[in-house]
């Protein structure tokens, strides 16, 4: 199986995953307790390892559904008492021995990275929307797992949440999607706003993209408010981990917005220091409603 990254002695496959890849959700890890921390960084690394592979695919030096088929074969062991092959599939399977997530969400994303593979376009929203579920409401939902809730209110809030901040992901990245052969945006409202796949591949901004891109904003934005609804208020100290990284996913929105979507020529950026501050105050917020 390709895509091993060594670790050292000392550090944890999973640790060399995440704080190598500069995430945005590094500064929401950093703030959980140690347990919650190494399970999160392992599942992210698991999510970043497959998404790599179908990243990849564009060299077209390997064969991604064989390794994709690969991890289902790891998943399963980490499930059925064997012990994995790869050591990251090791550093998972320990997880699963403290915290309960299920088969079924790791086989989930699986299955949303083979749709990265076998289609590249989505007629509508609804299609988009369930592409959506599987390749980000599923991290939510094992997240939750490891955050601890009482209320199954927190499973909708994971699934809503995971969608908004996919669609966010989709509008900031429209571009170099379009360059792997990718178009996110629902070709219906594409072609609604007069928005051609060309004008994406070539970034031509326009009023016609301001207008689709803000279509995804309003839905991002509703689907956060559907997610904060669904959770109970005993839950949300809890996710002050999952709050850190929506709140800046939805900073990163907001220079979107005052820049009316030119996501072309500007890629919205937060510091490290605006970052650390979101994690600060937020976990401060936490402590209050505890």
């Amino acid at each position: 199986m390709t895509g091993f990254i060594p670790g050292t002695r000392h550090r944890p496959i999973a640790e060399g995953i995440t704080h190598g890849s500069r995430t945005n959700f590094l500064y929401s890890f950093l703030i959980l307790p140690k347990s919650q921390r190494q399970a999160i960084e392992t599942v992210y690394a698991f999510c970043r390892v497959v998404d790599d592979i179908v990243d990849g695919d564009a060299l077209g030096r390997r064969d991604p559904r064989a390794e994709l088929d690969c991890w289902r074969g790891e998943i399963q062991s980490c499930f059925n008492g064997h012990v994995p092959c790869h050591p990251l599939a090791r550093e998972l399977k320990d997880v699963l021995r403290r915290f309960p997530i299920p088969q079924d969400y790791f086989l989930a994303l699986l299955h949303g990275m083979e749709m990265d593979l076998v289609r590249r376009r989505y007629a509508s929203f609804a299609e988009l929307d369930h592409y959506c579920y599987h390749v980000a409401s599923v991290i939510g939902l094992m997240c939750i797992e490891i955050f601890g809730y009482r209320h199954a209110g927190a499973r909708n809030y994971a699934i809503n949440l995971g969608k908004a901040l996919q669609l966010i992901n989709i509008v900031r990245d429209v571009k170099e999607d379009a360059k792997r052969g990718r178009v996110y945006l629902p070709l219906d409202e594409m072609a609604m706003d007069g928005v051609s796949e060309r004008d994406l591949l070539e970034g031509r901004y326009g009023d016609a993209f301001a207008r689709l891109a803000a279509r995804q904003a309003r839905r991002a934005r509703d689907f956060r408010a559907q997610a904060l609804q669904a959770l109970h208020p005993e839950d949300r100290p809890a996710m002050v981990a999952a709050e850190i990284m929506a709140t800046v996913y939805f900073k990163l929105l907001d220079q979107m917005e005052t820049a009316h979507f030119d996501v072309f020529r500007r890629r919205p950026r937060l510091s490290h220091l605006q970052k650390a501050l979101i994690a600060a105050t937020l976990l401060l917020k936490a402590h209050v409603l505890k």
